[in-house]
């Protein structure tokens, strides 16, 4: 499947362990495909577009933190303006997680 341009740069910046851990493109969990995977701390990583119906992916969220994933989600508009930080975020999660901090104790 074709990576949209904010994927792309996304993929970009954590593929090859970037991040700090190893994130793969569209990788099966369960039955759903994330854009970006990584097993190792449990992180999901998801870019979607401002029309992106987001309400109607709370049975696709709460299965991959059924599974112990921390979801991150982002916007292809939060990818243009804010790359930086959007990097910056999933880099954090990776570390907070490799750690083996409670997500939810940052929130």
């Amino acid at each position: 499947m074709q990576l949209t341009i904010s994927e792309a740069r996304v993929w970009d910046a954590i593929k090859a362990k970037k991040a700090g851990a190893r994130f793969r493109r569209q990788v099966p969990v369960g039955y759903w495909i994330p854009d970006f995977a990584c097993l190792n701390p449990q992180l999901v990583v998801e870019i979607d577009d401002l029309s992106h119906d987001w309400s109607d992916e709370t049975e696709r969220i709460q299965y991959f933190e059924s599974q112990g994933f921390t979801v991150l989600r982002f916007t292809n508009e939060e990818v243009a303006k804010e790359f930086p930080e959007v990097i910056g975020t999933i880099e954090n999660w990776v570390e907070i997680l490799k750690a083996g901090g409670d997500p939810k104790d940052r929130l």
